[in-house]
């Protein structure tokens, strides 16, 4: 099987790259003739393009969020739709959910700030697509090698590390091996359709904080003020103090078993 890959040198294609041997790299240059002749012989799309989300958000830069996905990913469709490519896979993020709201595929309400509106515009330029067509809602991602993780150990390691405001927030997680083994479910059984690629148990920012901790060996004393965030962040601090409670009710009908389900456990493995 040959899979096909946008956005192949960031956090998560980096791992698909490792677990699918045999890749075609499809460049953000690429125009459609060109994505055209690297999709002979391919028999999987994904697509993860986009221009990394944790910035600080200006009009222009919320431009290039919308571009490098929405812009890039009806090229990539147009494409597929004129090659004999058999299953397209396509990125979205948990962020199109309402804040403190439990919701799994079946929620139809869309978050009414900037996320929700850049994941909706990303998902319905995806579903354009002719070929059986798959869309993965990506939560917080624990890996070695990058992500939010890696943004996180900074002031844990220096012992100021701590809870984010009161704490409450939910953060729905997934380890990183048990997002490629949901490449890999998706692939085999053809699935189609929405799923969250999110561990069934969603933690609080508490919670979350103190397996760190824990796992790091490192004090969680000092709270996070929201404020500081936003400082730092503006409007993108949202990412870091939304609260997104989502489960992965679709995967786990279909028989898919997360490896990863306790927060501590998965940090544990990933940190040690």
């Amino acid at each position: 099987m040959k899979v096909a890959l946008t956005g192949a040198s960031g956090f998560v294609g980096s791992a698909l790259q490792s677990h699918f041997k045999e890749c075609v790299v499809i460049d953000r240059q690429d125009d459609i003739p060109v994505i055209v002749k690297k999709l002979e012989e391919v028999d999987v799309v994904i697509n993860l393009a986009g221009a990394p989300i944790i910035k600080r958000w200006s009009d222009p830069y919320k431009k290039i969020l919308m571009q490098s996905r929405i812009e890039s990913t009806e090229r990539l469709v147009k494409a597929i739709n004129q090659s004999n490519v058999k299953h397209f896979i396509s990125t979205s993020a948990i962020g199109i959910y309402p804040d403190n709201k439990k919701c799994d595929e079946r929620c139809t309400q869309i978050a009414d700030d900037f996320l929700g509106e850049l994941a909706h515009k990303w998902e319905e330029e995806a579903i354009l697509c002719e070929k059986p067509t798959t869309i993965l809602r990506f939560g917080v991602i624990l890996g070695k090698e990058g992500g939010a993780l890696a943004q996180m150990l900074t002031p844990f390691k220096w012992g100021v590390g701590g809870i984010i405001g009161n704490g409450k927030m939910m953060t729905s997680w997934i380890a990183m091996e048990d997002l490629m083994r949901i490449y890999q479910f998706i692939i085999d059984k053809q699935l189609t359709g929405v799923y969250n690629a999110v561990s069934p148990n969603p933690v609080t920012n508490y919670v979350l904080t103190k397996a760190l901790g824990k796992v790091l060996h490192r004090p969680t004393i000092l709270p996070i003020p929201e404020f500081a965030l936003r400082i730092m962040y503006g409007e993108a601090s949202s990412v870091l103090t939304g609260s997104k409670e989502v489960y992965p009710t679709a995967l786990q009908e279909k028989g898919f078993v997360f490896e990863y389900t306790d927060i501590e456990k998965a940090l544990k493995h990933q940190l040690t």
